[in-house]
């Protein structure tokens, strides 16, 4: 499997429900370095499983409307507790989406799979990964 991965990251706030998250409950603010990577079986005829720019382009696009955003305060995460997991499965559909509408500047039929990598410290991380179709 040929894989290409890129890297970017978020600053957010926000808060979780339940006890199990104890201090966490309250509002919080994190940093995750997100790394996306791009799977593929073959490479295109270019040498490549997809264009990075293009990759940079549509992961720095997904992050965007996250950055500096109080997650518990998005319509798209009301009643959410956006764990580090849940993150990386929302991450991971916006991705796969424009994987779907081939703007990786590839088919997308041509990758086989997408992981989202989203590290919450340097000794925690947690990713998902999936096949894109």
């Amino acid at each position: 499997m040929f894989t290409v991965e890129v890297r970017d990251h978020i600053m957010i706030a926000h808060s979780f429900r339940g006890a199990v998250f104890g201090p966490a409950q309250a509002l919080h603010g994190a940093t995750f370095v997100v790394d996306a990577a791009f799977m593929s079986e073959q490479l295109d005829s270019n040498g490549i499983v997809i264009d990075i720019g293009c990759a940079l382009d549509i992961l720095k696009a997904t992050l965007a409307p996250l950055n500096y955003c109080n997650l518990d305060e998005l319509p798209q995460f009301k009643g959410v507790n956006t764990t580090t997991e849940f993150l990386t499965k929302y991450i991971f559909d916006c991705l796969a989406d424009a994987a779907r509408k081939d703007q990786l500047g590839r088919n997308g039929r041509e990758l086989s799979a997408i992981r989202v990598t989203l590290g919450e410290s340097h000794i925690a991380r947690a990713w998902y990964e999936a096949a894109i179709w």
